[in-house]
């Protein structure tokens, strides 16, 4: 193979209950990428479309990932790369996860899968490096494996893939404005109350098991986050209106995707998330601000060859 495109998934990280360790991947919303063959070694970035990002590689977050694992392989030749951007910078969807988990997957296909899909996670994490200043997975993990994902622990990475419930829709609301992860984990705080570190981690594994026991009343109790969202939600205007109109409207729970600005809602079931989403269209058209919203299904493949 000389030649593939690939579908860069969206995500939506942290899922209240578990921030920097859990994550879904989300269906139909992404970015997509061709990369080619070259005779000459290393990694070029030749075109982006839909987002104004630097083509000089080690400034790329694409880039920064592909050169990691082709440092690693030690190949006597190279790849050209096309990026073409349909997932928002700053969006809290996984904009830069979506393209460093690409490039190593479009690269790993390419020679023919040297690596599994878990090995790929971590030069996947040096390109989210650059775009966060910190190394984590609950982006780029479900990004490659799809479904949801657990990084059980960074030292040494073990990344879990769960069971996803097949009646499980999720709704996102995404304001045109932008919120930077390197800025909004500053604002995160240093320390947490053991009242607040045992709520958080029982919200955790009661979410696993929903989960895998598909209980969706199980799930919705658990999506409360005692960490990053009190503080996080002051980046999001009406944040507070949308989750409260959501519930109301039948979501399991609603939260911050990732570092926002998106909100997710949980939803069981395509019409509840229809509801879930027409009704917070309703409220979201009274801020001024423009937005998106979608409805999508949690896809179980990650990256995808099309």
């Amino acid at each position: 193979m000389n030649q593939i495109k690939i579908f860069c998934p969206a995500t939506v990280a942290n899922l209240s209950c578990g921030f920097d360790v859990l994550g879904l991947c989300l269906e139909g919303i992404g970015d997509e990428m061709i990369i080619r063959k070259s005779e000459q070694k290393g990694l070029r970035i030749t075109k982006i479309t839909g987002a104004d990002l630097p083509l000089e590689t080690k400034k790329n977050v694409a880039g920064v990932a592909g050169m990691a694992l082709l440092h690693h392989l030690d190949l006597a030749f190279g790849f050209d790369l096309e990026i073409h951007k349909k997932i928002k910078a700053g969006s809290g969807i996984g904009s830069s996860s979506a393209s460093a988990a690409g490039i190593v997957v479009g690269i790993n296909e390419i020679l023919g899968n040297p690596l599994s899909r878990k090995e790929l996670i971590p030069f996947a994490m040096e390109g989210e490096f650059l775009a966060s200043g910190s190394y984590h997975a609950d982006n780029v993990a479900p990004a490659i494996l799809g479904g949801f994902t657990l990084v059980r622990g960074y030292n040494p990475l073990e990344v879990i893939k769960i069971n996803s419930p097949k009646e499980l829709f999720v709704t996102i609301l995404h304001p045109q404005i932008e919120v930077k992860t390197s800025a909004s984990r500053k604002v995160l705080p240093k320390e947490i109350s053991l009242k607040s570190a045992i709520s958080q981690w029982g919200n955790l594994g009661g979410f696993i098991s929903g989960l895998y026991t598909e209980d969706y009343s199980l799930l919705g109790r658990c999506l409360h986050d005692e960490v990053a969202e009190p503080e996080r939600k002051k980046f999001i205007p009406n944040f507070d209106e949308v989750k409260t109109v959501a519930l109301e409207n039948g979501a399991l729970g609603c939260g911050i995707s990732g570092s926002g600005p998106s909100i997710f809602a949980l939803c069981k079931g395509v019409k509840i998330a229809e509801k879930v989403a027409n009704n917070i269209r309703k409220v979201y058209s009274e801020t001024g601000i423009e937005f998106t919203v979608f409805i999508s299904k949690v896809s179980d493949s990650g990256v995808i060859k099309i």
